[in-house]
């Protein structure tokens, strides 16, 4: 039976000595497939004494962080959707404070501490503010995994120097680490941890090993008995058991369906009728088939038989169709969820009658710039679609755009699709693989670093320069160079041509997109795209090359035809 991520956990919060309680605490453990894809969330926050509201201010940042993190795209990082929501939650708090009677005091505005965990897979993440705290016991050692955002102003008084709600901006301590069965953290307000021993700690948890949801409160009632001055809020999380390292609910389906025969014409297959094989290649066969059901067109492509024990390759098969689903995009080709139980491992995605722009551009030697621009404005726009979810896709090449009878763009194949919110999930994925086409892949993959959206930008310069002159920027040379040294040897071949007399602006354009350092590229399809269609006041400031920059052959033949003419006159006198 495959294994999941469990914990237990033991709870305790009291206002002490005080009033009220200003601190706030809580876990949400959910159920698949959240568990697997954003795990399990545990925060604390501690209101300010000086405050009357801070209580509000502590539950805000502790129910927002675990409702709203649990809301982000699957395919945010944890650190970008952990980030996202607390920096949402104190633009909130800090909003309050300066709408109330106290906006000119921020000691007694909407301000907390907030000390808060995710655990994903076999990896956890801290995020913290404030001087609350999170502790790890680990082979009955203890040890604070957080600092405290505290100035001492004398050996008696201090105040804070970081928390939510004091400015529109924070900064936020964030560490991340692999955890251990049988780690037990503990999170802390000061009214716990400045009236308890180390010693006491320790032992209370591995004496109460067997009652665990009891050792929250003997620590939180001891610190009473110690006389704490402050509320009392401690909540322990135990690690009760990871997940298998080679297993994610992404590939569930890897160990339990087997892989399906070659298919052939008007062959039934769960539930399709195969019409007729689109393509097949070495990693894979696709047919057009009808689903016997709703009678309706789709695309079915299975894994070649030739990979069934390689997992890498597998999981990626798997991936494509988990990031088809999640990405909604007229220019994106969609996947279709499953209707009825599947016996074997193979993808459904829309069908699209129509041809690839590698066909469009044989047929299309020549396109005026503005079918140009319309190509490229819809390839750009399915791509952002992908980069909003910290996508990138780092296989766009002309045979993976998809032109229908009606001239609109599908993006198809995101096999080598490198999805940032899965790089902490433990996978037999090999992400910094390269695994798009040489010719229009960034530089930057060949010397071992990984894809940003700029190297989606640079692909897509490729295509754009070829649809305009039929060749490639680099010819096929960006491969050859493993080195950023190797790579200061490659050269861009100018557009510039008197017969297709291209603009200068859109030449500078398509020379920034294709920039072999990425750090000179365009960041953004949107910065590209915008630059293609309005002239960029910085490009025409730049003067037509001279001609035997813009054509050296042609320099040379001319300079040739005037000697032969010189030499032949000579004669002739």
């Amino acid at each position: 039976m495959k294994k999941k991520l469990a914990v237990s956990v033991s709870e305790y919060s009291d206002k002490g000595v005080k009033e009220i309680n200003q601190d706030f605490h809580d876990v949400l453990i959910p159920k698949e497939p959240q568990l697997t894809s954003k795990g399990i969330a545990i925060a604390l926050a501690d209101g300010i004494s000086s405050s009357a509201v801070s209580q509000v201010a502590s539950k805000t940042a502790v129910t927002s962080f675990l409702s709203d993190y649990f809301s982000t795209p699957e395919t945010w990082s944890v650190n970008k959707s952990a980030q996202r929501v607390i920096n949402a939650t104190n633009s909130w708090l800090y909003s309050q404070s300066k709408q109330g009677q106290y906006h000119y005091d921020k000691n007694r505005g909407y301000v907390c501490t907030l000390s808060a965990m995710v655990l994903r897979s076999t990896t956890a993440h801290i995020f913290h503010i404030g001087d609350s705290r999170i502790y790890r016991l680990r082979d009955a050692e203890l040890e604070l995994l957080t600092d405290d955002h505290r100035i001492w102003v004398s050996s008696e008084k201090s105040y804070l120097s970081r928390a939510l709600g004091i400015d529109s901006h924070i900064y936020l301590d964030y560490k991340s680490f692999q955890v251990q069965e049988n780690d037990v953290y503990l999170f802390m307000t000061d009214g716990v941890y400045e009236f308890l021993e180390e010693k006491f700690i320790i032992s209370s948890v591995i004496d109460n090993s067997d009652s665990f949801e009891k050792i929250a409160d003997i620590l939180g009632k001891h610190a009473y008995a110690n006389k704490s001055d402050d509320n009392i809020t401690v909540q322990l999380v135990r690690v009760d058991s990871l997940p298998d390292r080679e297993i994610n609910e992404i590939t569930q389906e890897l160990t339990n369906k087997p892989f399906a025969p070659i298919l052939s014409e008007r062959e039934s297959f769960d539930g399709y009728t195969i019409v007729r094989e689109l393509s097949g290649t070495s990693r894979s066969h696709v047919y057009l088939a009808i689903d016997d059901d709703t009678n309706e067109q789709v695309v079915i492509k299975t894994p070649s038989l030739e990979f069934q024990d390689d997992k890498a390759y597998l999981e990626r098969f798997m991936m494509e169709e988990w990031i088809a689903i999640r990405i909604n995009n007229t220019n994106v080709a969609k996947s279709y969820l499953a209707s009825r139980q599947r016996n074997y491992i193979y993808i459904v995605t829309e069908y699209i009658e129509g041809q690839t722009l590698t066909q469009w551009m044989i047929d299309n030697p020549n396109p005026d710039m503005e079918s140009v621009r319309l190509m490229a404005e819809q390839i750009a726009r399915g791509i952002q679609a992908f980069h909003r979810l910290e996508m990138i896709h780092q296989d766009l090449r002309p045979e993976n755009v998809l032109i229908d009878k009606n001239g609109a763009v599908k993006i198809i194949d995101f096999g080598s699709t490198r999805v940032e919110g899965i790089s902490d999930i433990n996978s037999f994925i090999e992400q910094e693989n390269l695994q798009g086409t040489a010719q229009y892949s960034a530089p930057e993959y060949f010397i071992g670093e990984s894809g940003t959206a700029s190297s989606d930008v640079f692909s897509l310069g490729v295509i754009v320069y070829q649809m305009i002159s039929g060749k490639l920027p680099y010819g096929v040379e960006v491969a050859r160079y493993k080195t950023k040294k190797e790579q200061r040897k490659l050269k861009y071949t100018h557009l510039y041509s008197d017969e297709k007399n291209i603009p200068i602006w859109i030449e500078e354009t398509l020379k920034k997109a294709l920039q072999v350092n990425p750090y000179y590229r365009y960041n953004e399809l949107s910065e590209f795209i915008y630059d293609l269609r309005h002239p960029n006041s910085e490009f025409l400031k730049n003067s037509r090359p001279p001609l035997l920059e813009r054509n050296p052959l042609l320099l040379w033949k001319s300079i040739s035809f005037i000697l032969t003419l010189i030499i032949f006159v000579l004669i002739t006198k």
